[in-house]
């Protein structure tokens, strides 16, 4: 390509590179200065719901979605943009249902939920597989500026790769979850800049949005009403409403990446407020990138930049774009390729912040307890292990990154890793806020078959091939081009041998996730009944507070009749034992009123302490889970170790008393 990157432009992608590890050294050395893991990773709940807004969108639209979206839009289609639909509704679910559940659990790592619900091996495995699924996507995200960068410069990818990946590990290790959302804000504006561009300057060359809108539709880029119940259609309107519920609802009703961020504002009415304030941003953005690709169709729709061989991806096109209409004004690429940059970036620190958290709390952690035998890391060493696991997990996703290239189209990609892994954990996670019935044996069991399904199903092969629109490259001025690449007739032959394709091979990627849920929570909630059968395990009491608030609220009342039930039974025995109840059934003493008016608080502490313990004793004996049985048992030890030294110092005081009367006689 003869266009390239001038000093300008180098001067704004180093500028905006300063400013990110500005930002991370100023968190630093500022505040707590990140001496503290609730700081690190949590920001002492101090931060308030405008940036964190902006940075649970700034972290789902990444450099993956401005060139891999914009590259969608003009290879197959509009139809991608239905997908915003399912935005608003798993929002709706997220806050009512999954939301509430973490802000209660007040965890750093999102694991720990199905540590208290189904016990320690089911949160191993689960942080596992999560792990594997973060390294995954931040490869495809890292992969994508290097793409950009090596379409605009002549540095190639892997020098991109390592350099991007440096910096954002440094201000990412160094500056905590504080450093990681202000930086979201500043680059998020870097982002809607580049698009804007794009939009601008291709209305301004074809005169005006209209025309952008009328262009595409001849050139059959408008498609919003497929609606074939073929789950083989790559993209119709059930696989992006469903599958994109799914997959949204995966990626903030369960995700560490998006739990952390809302974490860290003081109360669950801000996090909702977030959550909720993030939706139409998210949309607003995402709709904007569609048109960016329709605009970006408008320019080359006779010279197809991939087929004339000018780019070798078309996940280059919007960078291609920008070097082959700006260039001519300093520093405007730059400034686009600092919002991919940004975009990147942004993604990519809040996965290295999640991935150390997770690592630490999940692993380091209760290692650390085990080795010492109980006791826990100091503050000290857990915020230097955290900075330490930073540094690893950025240098792993380097790694990772250059394996990106084999996976395919970088949106396809990103949520294929995000489908095939969330989805079962979706629905492990739905299992034990949904259902009473699930227990340990059914969430491993559905958890590990669910992945083996969805890893079978998404990254099987041999994969059909997937009809393209018709691109054109008459217009290019090299007239030496074959027509077959005028029309791309070869997707005729696509279609017609689609069938002789492994049929589930040949399912949309869009239904990866709600798959990969539907049997994680279908085979888990069946084995866990079977279980509960074979085994003949008593009922189980829960603790509502590991429960989704309508689910919470019958336990709670069930719970409450019970210990009713309990406490006549006792009040009952009481009255027998005592005979201080008259045939009238009022109390002998009527004197006694104001005494037992003064009491009420120290019965009503007792009757909560009993509840508790009845919770804990059937919890244990019910064999719900193996944490919260350990739980309990250090609970009374820690009761009736409190209990023996009151009873001692009542002696001590009794024997002081009766010193002191028996001196006072002999006085």
């Amino acid at each position: 390509m003869a266009a390239k990157l001038v000093t300008a432009d180098y001067i704004v992608i180093v500028v905006m590179l300063l400013i990110s590890t500005g930002i991370g050294i100023y968190y630093w050395l500022t505040g707590g200065r990140q001496k503290s893991t609730e700081e690190y990773f949590a920001a002492n709940k101090s931060m308030s719901v405008l940036p964190v807004a902006i940075g649970l969108m700034a972290s789902y639209l990444s450099a993956v979605s401005l060139l891999g979206v914009s590259s969608e839009i003009y290879v197959y289609g509009s139809q991608y943009m239905v997908i915003n639909i399912s935005y608003g509704i798993a929002t709706a679910f997220v806050v009512y249902f999954y939301l509430p559940v973490f802000f209660k659990l007040n965890a750093t790592s999102a694991f720990e939920y199905l540590q208290k619900r189904f016990g320690t091996p089911t949160r191993l495995l689960a942080s596992v597989a999560f792990f594997l699924q973060l390294l995954l996507y931040t490869g495809v995200v890292l992969y994508a500026p290097a793409l950009a960068l090596e379409a605009t410069t002549d540095i190639s990818r892997s020098l991109s790769v390592i350099g991007i990946g440096l910096i954002c590990t440094f201000y990412s290790a160094i500056g905590g979850i504080k450093a990681v959302i202000i930086t979201d804000v500043f680059q998020s504006a870097l982002m809607i800049i580049a698009i804007i561009t794009v939009i601008v300057t291709a209305a301004i060359d074809v005169g005006g949005l209209a025309r952008i809108w009328e262009i595409a539709g001849e050139g059959s880029r408008l498609e919003f009403n497929n609606i074939s119940p073929d789950p083989t259609v790559r993209h119709t309107w059930w696989s992006l409403t469903f599958g994109g519920f799914f997959t949204y609802l995966s990626l903030y009703g369960v995700n560490q990446v998006q739990v952390q961020r809302m974490l860290t504002v003081q109360n669950l009415g801000a996090a909702k407020r977030a959550l909720w304030w993030s939706w139409p941003m998210a949309s607003i953005m995402s709709l904007t990138i569609c048109f960016a690709g329709l605009s970006i169709y408008t320019k080359y729709r006779e010279c197809d930049p991939l087929n004339s061989g000018k780019i070798t991806s078309n996940d280059q096109l919007m960078p291609f774009y920008v070097m082959d209409t700006l260039s001519k004004y300093p520093g405007i690429p730059g400034l686009f390729i600092a919002g991919i940059f940004s975009a990147g970036l942004s993604t990519i620190s809040a996965t290295i912040n999640s991935l150390s958290a997770v690592i630490l709390e999940d692993y380091i952690k209760p290692l650390y307890r085990y080795k010492s035998k109980g006791e826990e890391m100091s503050s000290t060493r857990s915020i230097v292990a955290s900075k330490v696991l930073a540094v690893l997990v950025g240098s792993m996703c380097l790694g990772i990154a250059f394996l990106a290239q084999y996976l395919g189209g970088l949106l396809q990609a990103a949520l294929t890793i995000f489908g095939v892994v969330g989805g079962p954990l979706l629905g492990t996670f739905t299992l034990g806020m949904f259902s009473q019935m699930g227990n340990q044996k059914g969430a491993i069991t559905g958890l590990i078959l669910g992945l083996a399904f969805s890893f079978w199903i998404g990254f099987g092969q041999p994969k059909a091939p997937i009809p393209k629109l018709p691109v054109s490259t008459i217009g290019c001025s090299n007239y030496s081009l074959s027509y077959k690449n005028l029309t791309k007739p070869e997707t005729f032959n696509e279609i017609k041998n689609q069938n002789s394709y492994f049929y589930l091979y040949r399912i949309s990627y869009m239904w990866y996730c709600p798959l990969g849920f539907l049997s994680s929570l279908l085979i888990g909630w069946i084995v866990s009944w079977l279980t509960r059968m074979i085994f003949k395990e008593k009922e189980i009491v829960m603790d509502p507070h590991l429960f989704t608030p309508i689910i919470a609220s019958r336990i709670h009342d069930n719970n409450d009749d019970d210990d009713d039930d309990d406490d006549d039974d006792d009040d009952d025995d009481d009255d027998d034992e005592d005979g201080d109840v008259d045939d009238d059934g009022d109390d002998d003493d009527d004197d006694g009123d104001d005494d037992d008016d003064d009491d009420n608080d120290n019965e009503d502490s007792l009757t909560e302490k009993r509840h508790d313990e009845k919770l804990r004793h059937r919890a244990c004996e019910n064999r719900v889970s193996a944490t919260y049985c350990v739980l309990a048992r250090v609970s009374e030890k820690k009761e009736e170790k409190q209990e023996g030294e009151e009873e001692e110092e009542e002696e001590k005081e009794k024997e002081e008393e009766e010193r002191g009367s028996f001196n006072g006689i002999l006085m």
